[in-house]
């Protein structure tokens, strides 16, 4: 998967402009056209009473016009950024990005937290449970407060790896997504030891340990067009094992659950613990994700 087209939902809000600014970085180190969007409420189709039909399409569209207005006020000094505005009716501001990703064909959609989460992490949204259960796309999510100092640039991508062949898929696309954007790879695997597994003895701890440090040298072999390390990462829960690894300046990449349906983003368990305690952007892949015209229908291993 290359990025050449990046779709920025966005909303008058402080997460509207983490969500942008992430958009732009992407959008920025990947070379990629901008597209920003705000999805409104639709006109009513059927005429009511009097004027008030006509008056309620009138205030929406300019509520849409103030905030689209905002936006271009927030990039007003980007200049290296070919960059779209689009307003998009739907009664959901998530099915409303899908339709849109679709028509502009972009490669990724980005938004940022809900309201109401915890600063520096994600608070997963109506907007992104239709993202994350919809999408043919990838969706990247901002944690709160990441437009207020954005780094100047991302410096490197993470990929959370399990030996499946999803994660198998993830670990090509974030391959070809780190060689666009110049960046070094990292595979990460998390060994969760609280609940019954504390209570596992420390042979076969040490067994685990050493199997996926195994799995995660194999995933990361052949890939000679990036650097890739890989590490281990154990705590009693999903969020102490991200506290054990440097995230400064880094986007998590992780893969669907193998149960969703093909071609769609889809959250599983794991996925939603780590996106809920990841301490940066996470960027959630769809199974086996759809080929642009012309790039043909088989990738072979770097």
């Amino acid at each position: 998967m290359k990025i050449e087209h990046v779709l920025s939902g966005f909303v008058p809000e402080s997460r509207g402009k983490d969500g942008l600014m992430l958009a732009l970085a992407l959008a920025r180190q990947t070379g990629a056209r901008l597209t920003v969007a705000y999805v409104h409420a639709p006109a009513w189709t059927t005429p009511g009473p009097g004027k008030i039909d006509a008056e309620w399409r009138a205030y929406v569209l300019e509520e849409a016009e103030l905030t689209i207005a905002q936006a271009r006020r927030l990039l007003s000094e980007v200049r290296d950024v070919p960059i779209d505005y689009v307003l998009h009716g739907n009664r959901g501001s998530g099915r409303g990005l899908v339709q849109l990703a679709g028509r502009i064909r972009a490669d990724v959609v980005v938004i940022g937290s809900a309201p109401g989460g915890v600063r520096g992490r994600i608070r997963l949204g109506s907007t992104a449970d239709q993202l994350l259960h919809a999408s043919p796309v990838p969706v990247a999510l901002a944690p709160k407060g990441y437009g207020e100092q954005p780094p100047p640039k991302l410096g490197r991508l993470t990929v959370a790896y399990r030996r499946d062949p999803a994660s198998d898929e993830a670990v090509r696309q974030a391959v070809t997504i780190a060689t666009q954007m110049g960046l070094p790879l990292r595979l990460i695997t998390l060994v969760v030891s609280g609940g019954r597994q504390a209570k596992m003895a420390e042979e076969m701890l040490h067994r685990l340990r050493e199997k996926v440090a195994a799995d995660l040298q194999e995933a990361a072999r052949g890939h000679r067009r990036v650097q890739v390390e890989v590490e281990v990462l154990e705590g009693r829960n999903v969020a102490a094992a991200l506290g054990g690894t440097d995230c400064e300046g880094a986007m998590l990449i992780c893969a669907s659950s193998e149960t969703g349906p093909l071609r769609r983003v889809f959250l599983g368990d794991v996925s939603s613990k780590i996106i809920r305690a990841a301490p940066c952007p996470v960027m959630m892949l769809p199974r086996n994700p759809p080929q642009k015209p012309g790039s043909g229908s088989k990738q072979g291993k770097p």
